[in-house]
């Protein structure tokens, strides 16, 4: 797929689609274009995966090292609840906790913007992070460009509504933005 960097600077994009659908490979292929043509100095990456569970997650540092020439901001410890969790109390633990160190970083971010800012799964902020945050981070940039799980094969959350809340921030997101890349 050829990217054309006119299709995406200055927009707001959101990339959703399934698990292992491609949404975190198209964001690296447009990483690496926009820095190949120079605007390394103006991104920064808020990578919200967690480390890849088999098919599932995977940070965008593993799919291209243009990583390194960018702003790129990643918490030390990222859980991936739906997959690993063993009970309800324990998911909203790990979302919690995702929340809160996201939100720092999402706030930092605020405190210093780049005119372009890219997110690697967003989702797993929506489990339990505000939505107000990032609508925030998506008017401060001039371009956003963000990845989101949007499908169905994760599905399990021992009754948390975190699956329903996570959707439903992602549909309230996609009235806010230019362009929406389904995968």
């Amino acid at each position: 797929m050829k990217i054309k960097l006119k299709d995406f600077l200055e927009k707001k994009t959101l990339i959703l689609g399934e698990v292992g659908s491609g949404k975190t490979a198209l964001t690296a292929k447009i990483l690496e274009e926009l820095v190949n043509h120079g605007y390394g100095d103006e991104i920064t990456v808020i990578d919200m995966a967690p480390d890849k569970i088999g098919e599932i997650g995977g940070k965008l540092r593993d799919y291209t090292e243009k990583t390194r020439e960018v702003r790129y901001l990643t918490p030390p410890k990222i859980y991936a609840p739906r997959t690993t969790a063993r009970s309800p109390s324990e998911l909203l633990r790990m979302a919690k906790h995702n929340a809160d160190v996201l939100r720092k970083i999402l706030e930092d971010f605020l405190k210093n913007p780049t005119p372009i800012l890219i997110v690697n799964d967003l989702s797993i902020y929506f489990h339990a992070g505000d939505l107000e945050l990032i609508i925030e981070c998506l008017e401060i940039s001039k371009t956003f460009l963000a990845n989101s799980y949007y499908g169905r094969k994760i599905y399990e959350d021992y009754g948390t509504g975190v699956t329903e809340r996570e959707r439903n921030l992602v549909n309230r997101l996609i009235l806010r933005v230019d362009k929406v890349v389904l995968l």
